[in-house]
């Protein structure tokens, strides 16, 4: 394991903050921490980087612990979301200031500069200013100054925040091609599910300063841990039925009863998993009425108001949605459960 985060306990004033932490990243894998603001991601995150000095626990960096090491002294480097670019220094010079630092020769300095503004798309800005750069410009030489340290762990807390949506999504590519390039370690920050999913080898979705669960993005997706896994990751339905012995049954609908749970429970249905049938009834059918039609380009949201179960939300190719309008009549087909039934009463 590159790191290795051993029962990490960091309770500040107010209450927040995280409790026995452990987890576990492999030497060229893309972690991500994911949660809400105040979950505890970005605690763990600085106390990895020797920002934050944690009441308890152990990490590791190459089997050798860093606890008690400064953050000039740990083989970590972090990519912040305020670039924290030097105005004054070029590019060049907030290039080379780390290398200065650790005395390579001038001749090493000018090609290791050179390479990494190759690796980030941006040769040849050498000589301008960050104030002559735009957003994704200077995020992009935040990002060669970490990888010139060549760091044993890059850590980087929600680098692509404060860029808009269409650079965000073309810097996460290029992120995720530099790691596969450069075979680097890294622990990503975010509390934007859809930078988690497209861009991590594991995600450790994070709640209240614990961690609710560590897998890869498609089991997250599909096989959440918990309620607030499944609800906090894509778009989610929450049904309430009740399971027997054998099954789970809400309205018409059945579904096997895998988990063994009696009583009153809650389970979960991704949109993509509902199907909308015009006057066609069969035996698992749900009927309800067409609340709203939302049309978001290729595909389109369609919510459902089922009869004494609560709205539905679907999503529907835009040719389905010509032939319903809102307060028509319908039928629902639920194709498979996705979320973790939880037991509501006993």
């Amino acid at each position: 394991m590159q790191l290795k985060v051993q029962e990490l306990t960091k309770r500040y004033k107010t209450g927040d903050g995280v409790s026995g932490i452990n987890l576990e990243v492999a030497k060229g894998e893309l972690v991500t921490l994911l949660g809400p603001s105040g979950c505890g991601k970005t605690t763990v995150l600085r106390s990895i980087g020797g920002f934050l000095e944690p009441d308890s626990g152990d990490i590791l960096i190459e089997g050798q612990s860093v606890i008690k090491l400064p953050p000039e002294k740990r083989p970590t480097s972090m990519v912040f979301q305020s670039y924290n670019l030097w105005s004054h220094m070029t590019v060049y010079d907030n290039l080379a200031f780390g290398l200065k630092i650790r005395k390579m020769p001038k001749a090493d300095i000018r090609a290791a500069v050179s390479d990494a503004l190759q690796l980030v798309r941006l040769p040849g800005y050498e000589k301008k200013y960050p104030s002559q750069l735009s957003g994704g410009q200077q995020q992009r030489v935040a990002l060669a100054r970490s990888l010139l340290l060549k760091p044993a762990v890059l850590l980087l807390d929600e680098p692509f925040s404060a860029l808009d949506a269409k650079l965000r999504h073309e810097m996460r590519e290029e992120l995720r091609e530099i790691q596969m390039q450069t075979g680097l370690t890294m622990v990503f920050v975010t509390h934007d599910q859809e930078e988690a999913l497209s861009l991590s080898d594991r995600i450790i979705v994070m709640n209240k300063g614990n961690i609710e669960q560590i897998a890869k993005p498609q089991e997250i997706y599909d096989e959440p841990a918990s309620l607030y896994v499944a609800s906090f990751i894509g778009k989610m339905n929450f049904l309430e039925g009740v399971a027997d012995e054998q099954n789970i049954r809400f309205g018409e609908a059945v579904f096997p009863n895998d988990k063994h749970l009696r009583g009153k429970v809650t389970v979960a249905v991704r949109p993509e998993d509902v199907g909308i049938h015009d006057g066609l009834q069969g035996q698992g059918m749900l009927a309800g009425k067409i609340k709203h039609i939302m049309i978001l380009g290729h595909y389109a949201e369609v919510t459902v108001d089922l009869a004494g179960l609560g709205s539905l939300r679907t999503f529907q190719t835009k040719e389905a949605t010509q032939q319903l309008r809102i307060g028509k009549d319908v039928q629902v087909s639920i194709t498979r459960l996705t979320g973790y039934p939880e037991l509501v009463t006993q």
